[in-house]
């Protein structure tokens, strides 16, 4: 494991080393080295500093949205997939404390973990260094999201999306095909959405439903209605 020297670097941010490793902490190694406190308090706080910085940014930047369209980019910037993905982009995987049995099953890449880790991460920066300088490290984080057509199209929840979207243009019943292959400690899934019977996205994760939302997200991007991109900018 490299030094958390180095993710800190990534954040962009300084973090005293026992609030750090307090943000690194999973339950799962919390519980099998006699109950030490967690990351979740800290999870707690930074949800509420992420949902404060994006919520502000939005209001001030966005002047001639409507409620639900600026609720609608909130709940797409802050959700578990976008999260886990501006985790995977900083390795943060690699530093976060896990018990065994989450090792053994890719803990490390799981979206809930690395979400979840985000969001603490967030709070220790609170906490050492002020609202002002965690906002500014959430911008940073945040902001190419709020440019990324595909993360608004749908927000959340991709599968709902999609289902929206092959009802409307009639594309026929939709199922998921999947695939799982490894051991049981660390088994992979691959999924394919089939619209129609035709095959679409392909997405892969630790867990079926992770796979299936992915290959959900992938099919977004070939059949989202043609005038989403307008409405993002």
């Amino acid at each position: 494991m490299p030094s958390t020297e180095e993710l800190l670097k990534r954040l962009g941010v300084t973090i005293d080393p026992e609030t750090l490793r307090l943000a690194l902490t999973h339950r799962s190694y919390a519980y099998e080295h006699g109950g030490i406190p967690t990351n979740e308090r800290l999870e707690f706080l930074g949800d509420s500093v992420l949902g404060y910085a994006v919520t502000d940014h939005l209001y001030k930047n966005y002047p001639d949205l409507p409620e639900g369209d600026l609720a609608k980019r909130r709940s797409a910037v802050v959700s578990t997939r976008a999260l886990a993905g501006i985790a995977r982009s900083l390795g943060v995987g690699e530093f976060i404390l896990l018990g065994q049995g989450e090792i053994l099953t890719n803990g490390k890449d799981k979206s809930s973990i690395l979400a979840d880790t985000m969001e603490s991460l967030i709070g220790a920066t609170f906490l050492n260094n002020g609202v002002e300088v965690a906002r500014d490290m959430v911008m940073r984080l945040i902001l190419p999201l709020l440019h990324d057509v595909d993360v608004l199209g749908a927000g959340t929840d991709w599968k709902t999306a999609i289902q929206e979207v092959a009802a409307a243009q009639k594309m026929g019943s939709i199922e998921y095909r999947v695939m799982g292959s490894g051991p049981d400690h660390a088994r992979s899934y691959v999924a394919i959405l089939h619209i129609g019977g035709n095959p679409y996205g392909q997405g892969t994760g630790p867990s079926k439903k992770e796979a299936e939302q992915e290959a959900a997200a992938e099919t977004w991007k070939m059949v989202r209605p043609q005038d989403d991109s307008a409405k993002a900018n």
